[in-house]
């Protein structure tokens, strides 16, 4: 199972014209070899970016994506390490939803496929990351 960072997603629902091919490609090549989720972190994210009227979850579905919730100990790993963060001098550029996805896909997934890989990399040490590449 691979997580899916909301960048990515909405580089493809958008059709942002520089990431959406290589974010699209991406996501095609993981759906093609295991199950491609979102936590409620992405939904979250991603609905609040769209009109009213599109249902996200509909949109999941038609292409193939599905919805898997955060477990207790991935939201409590997400605590401690934005707790790391703001001690390390970490901004409010950093929401809690970044780390919710990062827990997620660490201890729920065998990856995440994200474009802000330097955050995930040096805070979810482990995590295999999946780059969509231009």
């Amino acid at each position: 199972m691979i997580a899916l960072d909301s960048p990515v997603l909405l580089d493809v629902l958008v059709g942002d014209p520089r990431y959406a091919e290589a974010s699209e490609a991406c996501i095609g090549d993981a759906l093609a070899r295991e199950d491609v989720v979102v936590c409620e972190a992405v939904v979250a994210e991603v609905q609040a970016m769209l009109d009213t009227s599109v249902n996200l979850t509909e949109i999941l579905t038609s292409i193939g994506v599905r919805y898997e919730p955060t477990s207790e100990a991935a939201a409590m790993r997400a605590g401690h390490m934005n707790k790391r963060f703001r001690a390390r001098g970490g901004k409010r550029e950093r929401v809690v939803a970044d780390f919710l996805i990062g827990a997620h896909a660490m201890l729920q997934c065998n990856g995440l496929i994200t474009r802000d890989d330097g955050f995930y990399r040096d805070y979810f040490k482990g995590l295999k990351l999946i780059v969509p590449t231009r």
